[in-house]
C-alpha cells in the first residue's frame, strides 16, 4: 500500500487554532486544558477528573472535550483535565484508560473506532468488552465528503466517475486505520466499485492539513473541521454521509440521494471508564454530561459539527455499541479488510 508522509505546515496550525476556538477553549495544541469548577451539583469525585482523548488537539473529539470540560467541572465540583493521547486509531489513549485506576477520576472520550478496532485487530493491548465499560453516548454526527479544489469534480457522481477513470490513483485521507472516515470511504468504494488509495493519519487535524496542501485529494471529515475551509473555498464539499441532509449544510445533498442509494455512515462520541469504576462514579459523570449537553456553548459546538446530542444510560449505550459493532463488521467483511490490508 502506498503511503504519503503527513506534512505539518501553516495550514495545520491554522486548523488547530480554528477548531480549538470553535470549542470555546483557551488552549494550545499538545497541551492539556484545565477547567476550574464554579460549584458542585452532583456527588463529587475525590480529585481532579482526567478526560483522555485518544486523538490530537484540534480535531473534532478534542474540540468537544474542551467544550464540555468547563460544564463537567461545574457539575462535578472538580477540575477536568483534557489529556490528549493520539495514535494507533485511538488504541494508545484507550489503553491508557484501561490501565488507569478505577477510582472515578479517569475517563475516555472517543469515537466509533472503539467498536471498529476489535473487528480489525485480533490482539489489542486491552479487552475492549471488559477493560473499558460504557458510561454514556454523547452525540451522533454525519461526515462530509470533501475534496481538494484542484480535483476536477463538483459532485459525488463526478468523483466516482473520476475514480473509475483514474483507477488506483485517487487518494483519500482518514484520521487513522479502521476509523469511521476510513471505513466510510471503504464502503463508498465498495458500493461504487472504485479503487481508492487510503492514506491514514494520527487524527483528523493532520489529515485535513495534508488535504489542504494537496498531498491527498479527498476525505470524509467532520463539519467543524471543514465548515470554515469550505466557506473560504479551500475545500470543496460533495455530499454528506447521513440518510437525511444535515442542518449544518442543508444545501448539500447526501451520498444516498446523489450517487449511492442506501449509503449511510454516521459517527458518534461516547465516554468510557476503566473496569471496576463504581456505578455511582459512572452515573455522576453520565448525569454531568447530560447536563452539559443542554448548555448553549455545547449546543453551539455540536451544531458546528452537524451533530445531535443523544446522551443515554450505561445500559442503553452498551446496547448501542453492540448494534454499531454489527454494522461495522458487515462493512469490514464487504471491503475484505484485515490488519494485513491496512
Amino acid at each position: 500500500m502506498k503511503r504519503i508522509a503527513p506534512a505539518i505546515d501553516a495550514d495545520r496550525r491554522r486548523l488547530v487554532s480554528a477548531a480549538t476556538l470553535a470549542a470555546g477553549a483557551v488552549a494550545t495544541a499538545g497541551t492539556a486544558a484545565l477547567a476550574t469548577p464554579a460549584r458542585a451539583q452532583q456527588p463529587a469525585p475525590a480529585k481532579a477528573v482526567r478526560l483522555i482523548v485518544p486523538y490530537p488537539a484540534g480535531g473534532g473529539t478534542d474540540a468537544l472535550a474542551r467544550a464540555i470540560a468547563p460544564e463537567l467541572a461545574d457539575t462535578l465540583g472538580q477540575p477536568v483535565i483534557i489529556d490528549n493521547r493520539p495514535g494507533a486509531n485511538g488504541i494508545i489513549g484507550s489503553d491508557a484508560v484501561a490501565r488507569s485506576k478505577s477510582d472515578g477520576s479517569t475517563f475516555l472520550l472517543t469515537i466509533a473506532s472503539h467498536t471498529i478496532n476489535p473487528l480489525l485487530y485480533a490482539k489489542l493491548p486491552y479487552d475492549n468488552d471488559n477493560d473499558l465499560v460504557p458510561v454514556t453516548l454523547v452525540a451522533e454526527y454525519p461526515f462530509v465528503l470533501v475534496v481538494h479544489p484542484a480535483l476536477p469534480v463538483k459532485s459525488a457522481k463526478e468523483f466516482i466517475a473520476l475514480a473509475r477513470k483514474r483507477k488506483g490513483e485517487v487518494t483519500y485521507a482518514s484520521s487513522g486505520n479502521g476509523s469511521g472516515p476510513h471505513l466510510g470511504m471503504e464502503l463508498l468504494a465498495a458500493m461504487a466499485d472504485i479503487d481508492l488509495i487510503h492514506v491514514p493519519y494520527k487524527g483528523a487535524s493532520p489529515a485535513t492539513a495534508d488535504l489542504l496542501g494537496g498531498q491527498v485529494q479527498a476525505m470524509l471529515n467532520n463539519f467543524l473541521a471543514s465548515a470554515s475551509l469550505i466557506r473560504a473555498g479551500r475545500l470543496r464539499p460533495l455530499a454528506v454521509t447521513s440518510l437525511k441532509r444535515s442542518a449544518a449544510m442543508p444545501e448539500l445533498p447526501t451520498l444516498a440521494e446523489s450517487a449511492l442509494p442506501g449509503f449511510e455512515v454516521n459517527g458518534w462520541y461516547g465516554i468510557f471508564a476503566p473496569r471496576g469504576t463504581s456505578p455511582a462514579a459512572a452515573t455522576a459523570l453520565q448525569e454531568a454530561v447530560a447536563k452539559a449537553m443542554r448548555r448553549p456553548a455545547v449546543a453551539e459546538r455540536l451544531a458546528g459539527d452537524g451533530a445531535v446530542a443523544v446522551t443515554n444510560t450505561p445500559a442503553a449505550f452498551a446496547k448501542y455499541l453492540r448494534a454499531d459493532s454489527e454494522k461495522w463488521a458487515k462493512v469490514i467483511k464487504r471491503a475484505k479488510l484485515t490488519p494485513e490490508t491496512l
